[in-house]
């Protein structure tokens, strides 16, 4: 499928004759990494910026989502100078049984030399006509809320609608395991995939307040990025045999604990790395100092201290998801789940651990992070289908905010 873009620049006069067409895999993946690696995530302009190393796949954030698409703009001198990706899924509104087809649009680059030439907002329209043709209902996309030139984007000329505000909460990987946190004692038990399938279809998709749960959950935990689901319950509800601990699922279900909390693990570090540019040296100096303070301490349980992982290189993370619970204690529980997933994360050398929570998430208070290493993300969407009655659901893109939003890894 080959797209063309207008050959006229419509958004500030600016000569910017380009053509819109499908990824090729062998004649463009150089072109995009380079692309990809004069580009910054997040606010330009800034000493500090984040960039993306896609380890050789620019596919890699969509290719695990069936259907996608990706798509580059293209000079006349076949110089690759924008570049977006999107998918199309089926997930819960957050209201009752109710789910909705809905697009992702995601990666959105143009290069610094070609900006404010209408490129950006081509790229998305032409991603868009390919959402309807896939039948999606709503299209969204994440950016950060400080990242104003892409806000207006979305906002002031794609008519997309500023809709939730949920937080990317990071976390560095020490040297040394950090120990679960609890006040009372807490089981974490490894569910198998078909267990947390149940689980969480039970949780999420049975009217229990969450937005954006994928119908496809079974595909996402037995992804082999997926290192496992995690179940946070008290001692006293499992049973140890041969010196495995094992958890009949639907008595949980059926009869849960007062307080229980639930979470996976996915291996963002395989797909890509990310790494931070523009550090003073004092600041890096600083960092270094305490590693070398945590490797020195490490052996000494109570002296431990936190240390900055080194964010000046490329760096891999792990991605905490589908974090619920239930309870008085359980963002106590996650909390212990949050532990547990910096210990998986630390022996897979993986630097920090991310996940990302709803505003008004009860279990964000358990989740253990550093604010100056996280973001405030802005999600903003759009409908797409006309002609259509509102049916139950109503226009999704005007309801109010549910208890949760599901980040789904592998568009992360």
């Amino acid at each position: 499928m080959v797209v063309v873009a207008p050959a006229a620049d419509d958004d500030h006069g600016g000569a910017a004759v380009v053509v819109v067409r499908e990824f090729h895999e062998g004649r463009d993946r150089a072109a995009v990494e380079r692309l990809e690696g004069a580009c910054e995530v997040g606010p330009s302009g800034g000493k500090l910026c984040l960039f993306t190393d896609l380890l050789g796949d620019p596919l890699c954030r969509v290719r695990h989502s069936p259907p996608y698409l990706m798509l580059v703009a293209e000079t006349a001198a076949s110089e690759v100078v924008g570049v977006v990706r999107g998918c199309v899924k089926t997930v819960s509104c957050g209201r009752g049984n109710l789910f909705s087809k809905v697009a992702y649009l995601l990666g959105l680059r143009v290069a610094p030399s070609h900006r404010r030439r209408g490129i950006g907002r081509r790229l998305v329209s032409r991603m868009e006509e390919w959402f309807k043709l896939s039948g999606a209902e709503y299209a969204y996309v994440a950016t950060d809320v400080s990242n104003s030139p892409s806000v207006r984007l979305f906002t002031d000329r794609c008519g997309y609608a500023k809709f939730r505000t949920p937080s990317v909460l990071v976390h560095p990987v020490f040297r040394h395991d950090l120990s679960p946190s609890s006040r009372r004692r807490v089981t974490i038990v490894n569910l198998p995939p078909r267990d947390a399938e149940l689980l969480y279809r039970a949780r999420f998709a049975s009217g229990g307040g969450v937005e954006f749960f994928p119908s496809d959950i079974d595909a996402v935990l037995n992804n082999p990025l997926s290192l496992g689901t995690f179940l946070a319950v008290p001692s006293s509800f499992v049973s140890a045999a041969g010196g495995e601990l094992e958890l009949d699922i639907e008595a949980f279900m059926a009869s849960p604990p007062e307080s229980w909390a639930v979470a996976s693990v996915w291996n963002s570090k395989d797909a890509f790395c990310l790494e931070v540019r523009g550090a003073p040296k004092l600041l890096r100096a600083a960092a270094r100092a305490t590693r070398l303070a945590d490797a020195a301490l490490s052996p000494w349980r109570v002296l431990r201290v936190p240390s900055i992982p080194d964010l000046f290189e490329p760096f891999g993370m792990h991605f905490v998801y589908g974090l619920a619970g239930d309870g008085d204690d359980a963002p106590e529980m996650a909390r212990s789940l949050c532990r547990h997933a910096h210990n998986v994360a630390r022996r897979g050398g993986a630097r920090v651990v991310v996940t990302e929570v709803a505003a008004g998430d009860p279990l964000r208070a358990g989740v253990p992070h550093w604010p100056r290493l996280g973001a405030e993300d802005l999600w903003c969407i759009k409908r797409l289908a006309d002609g259509y009655g509102d049916g139950e659901l109503g226009d999704w893109s005007k309801a109010p905010p549910g208890n949760s939003i599901f980040v789904d890894p592998r568009e992360f």
